[in-house]
């Protein structure tokens, strides 16, 4: 491939993730969202969120759980706390981030 290829899979590649976010948002920008539907929406990032974490934490490519899996359940557990707390994301990443390096090298 040459260089001229590079860039347009690569102009491509942007435009193929930037059209599915520019799109709603020019749709909802001009348009009221009902009540209903804003409330509704709250969720899902919670919901999202809580689906990758469940996944990557309890289950494994063995489907076993080992001390890695100890690791990340403590881990887990005590940012769930922070974050319920604190509902700092700074804060929780933090506490995130240091938990599950201690807790790797403990377990």
């Amino acid at each position: 491939m040459s260089n001229l290829d590079y860039l347009i899979l690569i102009v491509l590649a942007a435009l193929v993730a930037f059209i599915p976010r520019v799109i709603p948002l020019l749709y909802f920008s001009k348009r009221k969202i009902p009540a209903w539907f804003d409330e509704w929406m709250k969720y899902i990032p919670v919901a999202l969120f809580t689906a990758l974490i469940a996944k990557d934490v309890f289950v494994t490519s063995q489907y076993t759980y080992n001390a890695k899996n100890l690791s990340e359940i403590c881990s887990t557990i005590l940012v769930f706390l922070v974050a319920a707390k604190t509902k700092s994301m700074l804060v929780t990443v933090i506490v995130g981030l240091i938990s599950i390096m201690g807790l790797a090298l403990v377990f």
